[in-house]
């Protein structure tokens, strides 16, 4: 069984001829050139008359610790944080920013913004009506480009960006939604202190009340008063009397100091209490206080000042279009050219049959007991005339679609073609090998004159 090479196909099948190439490449300097430099120049003419955009940007601190601001020596800010997870949540600064980056896009700061900054449906592109236009744009509409809310990572800082094409505009915009943000986080935290507050009094007055009223219905004795029974418990051994005071006075201590107990619960509830309300009282006057810190203020732009297009960015983006562009061109030039092109020609190739005679004179030799039909495109120099006229098995035939040349060429064992880059007519080039294809007479060489 014959071995298959599998791997030798391949590398058939990837073999480039690199020579071909840069000769195509440098036939077609002039046009890369054109066309390079036509793209890199239209790429930097876009930099001074395409839109300037602004970029606007703030960079916000949200504490995130406790609405007293003060965990350190607040007593219920563990409770509110939770048992399991509250001492972590307090030394990691309260979590992430989810909450907050979704308050920032909430319609509650954003429909605001959007009618502080006047931002209104305008007509389509420009010109084409548009049904909504006058109204204002909805929070999605708005929340969909040229801003961006984003949660530095591992920090409590959000950064607010907003491009527009009026310096004006991103600036009042960022600072719109600065300042309505703030003014929700305080309104917010303004109701939860008061929420606290109220639901901590409540708590506080019925712990006092209970108080009061177990302090008023307090009886028995104290516990000294069974130390001063000391003739009494003598007399109880001779006299049931004695022994029924001693019983009852017994009851009384033991009931005294339940009713101590239970006062001293109380008391420590109404203090606990106590604590806590004054906490949520002091909670409630620092609500009006944000706990946003502005890291880094919108800045008013000048009119050179703006984000894009950026003159660097458009030179690389024209040198990376315009190299890619002269490819194109290449390609659709070598396919589309009236006369023969370097792409049209096939594999084995002596460039040219001057100054590589050499090469094409060890490739005869090696074929001189071989009658070969040499196809003319074009007239052999002098020299080449010269050179090839000893050669006996060499029969020069003219290129032509007729009987007499299809005779000739079935005469032979191989073909050799002569012909000229930018000189011979590639459709009949390509008519010809297509005959010679159908022949079933390979091309074995191919010389450029």
């Amino acid at each position: 069984m014959e071995n298959y090479n599998y791997n030798q196909e391949l590398d058939e099948e990837l073999t480039i001829d690199l020579k071909k190439i840069f000769f195509a490449l440098w036939s077609r300097k002039t046009l890369i050139a054109k066309t390079f430099i036509s793209i890199l120049i239209f790429f930097i003419i876009l930099t001074f008359i395409s839109p300037k955009k602004y970029k606007v940007e703030a960079d916000l601190y949200i504490n995130k610790s406790n609405n007293s601001n003060m965990v350190e020596i607040n007593p219920y800010a563990i409770e509110e944080l939770g048992a399991g997870g509250g001492m972590a949540a307090l030394m990691s600064g309260g979590g992430g920013l989810t909450n907050e980056l979704e308050l920032m896009q909430s319609p509650l700061v954003i429909d605001k913004v959007i009618r502080e900054n006047d931002l209104k449906y305008k007509k389509k592109y420009g010109f084409l009506p548009n049904k909504k236009e006058g109204e204002y744009i909805s929070t999605t509409a708005f929340l969909k480009k040229n801003i961006s809310f984003e949660n530095k990572k591992g920090t409590n800082v959000v950064t607010i960006e907003y491009k527009s094409k009026d310096p004006e505009l991103a600036y009042n915009v960022v600072s719109s939604i600065i300042t309505n943000y703030i003014e929700l986080h305080k309104e917010l935290h303004s109701e939860k202190s008061k929420s606290d507050k109220k639901i901590i009094e409540n708590q506080y007055n019925i712990a006092k009340k209970s108080f009061d009223e177990k302090v008023k219905k307090a009886d028995g004795l104290p516990e000294q008063a069974l130390a001063m029974s000391g003739n009494i418990s003598a007399m109880s051994a001779f006299s049931r009397s004695a022994q029924q005071a001693l019983s009852n006075l017994k009851g009384q201590v033991i009931q005294g100091e339940k009713a101590k107990l239970a006062l001293t619960e109380e008391a420590n509830k109404v203090a606990e209490l106590s604590s806590k309300l004054e906490w949520a009282k002091m909670v409630e006057e620092m609500s009006d206080s944000s706990k946003v810190l502005i890291l880094k203020e919108p800045q008013k732009l000048r009119d050179f000042e703006y984000a894009s297009p950026k003159l660097l960015i458009n030179i690389l983006l024209g040198i990376i279009f315009g190299a890619i562009a002269s490819l194109f061109a290449v390609i659709f030039a070598e396919n589309t050219d009236k006369k023969l092109t370097y792409s049209m020609l096939g594999e084995n190739i002596i460039y040219n049959g001057e100054n590589d005679f050499t090469d094409l004179k060890v490739q005869i030799l090696a074929k001189k007991d071989k009658k070969i039909a040499c196809v003319m495109f074009e007239e052999l120099s002098s020299f080449l005339a010269l050179q090839l006229k000893d050669f006996k098995n060499f029969d020069f035939i003219k290129a032509d679609i007729s009987s007499e040349f299809v005779e000739r060429v079935k005469n032979s064992e191989e073909v050799i073609i002569f012909a000229s880059i930018n000189k011979t007519n590639s459709k009949f080039y390509k008519q010809i090998k297509q005959m010679l294809n159908e022949m079933n007479k390979e091309i074995n060489l191919e010389v450029l004159i």
